[in-house]
């Protein structure tokens, strides 16, 4: 028998095509939900916080801005590293992700506690802004550390 004399173009490697193979599935895979990361935990934590707030004092916090950044532009001065800047003209708030999560001295460091450290810092936060006490803002929900 004669062999077939047609040829099968070779093909060609392309991006995440490694060795013939097709492209891979994520990390999780198509039957767990996906990764979470420390950043997305903070961001949603801050964002519940704020919720709250802003349902408990809505005239107050109308026109406040709350940002995340990642770390302070500043260096740290006498009082150490800043964990949040409030802006009182701009009625801006940033809170710093790393140091509030990095410099938190949590006696059990635990999902839950690391959650109610950063909404005590929104709230201590929101409190320097606003000329109240934290305790004022959120009695049943806010938490010293």
């Amino acid at each position: 028998m004669p062999r077939s004399t047609r040829r099968v173009p070779a093909r060609r490697a392309g991006r995440g095509d490694r060795h013939g193979r097709s492209l891979r599935s994520s990390v999780a895979g198509p039957h767990l939900p996906p990764l979470r990361t420390r950043q997305d935990v903070f961001e949603l934590t801050v964002a519940s916080a704020v919720e709250y707030l802003r349902e408990a004092w809505p005239e107050e916090l109308e026109s406040v801005r709350i940002e995340v950044a990642g770390m302070p532009a500043a260096p740290a001065g006498a009082r150490g590293v800043e964990r949040w800047r409030v802006v009182p003209r701009e009625r801006t708030v940033i809170l710093y992700r790393l140091p509030i999560e990095r410099m938190a001295h949590l006696h059990k460091n635990d999902e839950w506690h690391r959650r109610s450290f950063i909404e005590s810092c929104v709230f201590r936060a929101v409190a320097e802004l606003l000329g109240k006490d934290p305790w004022d803002l959120a009695p049943e929900r806010f938490r010293h550390f």
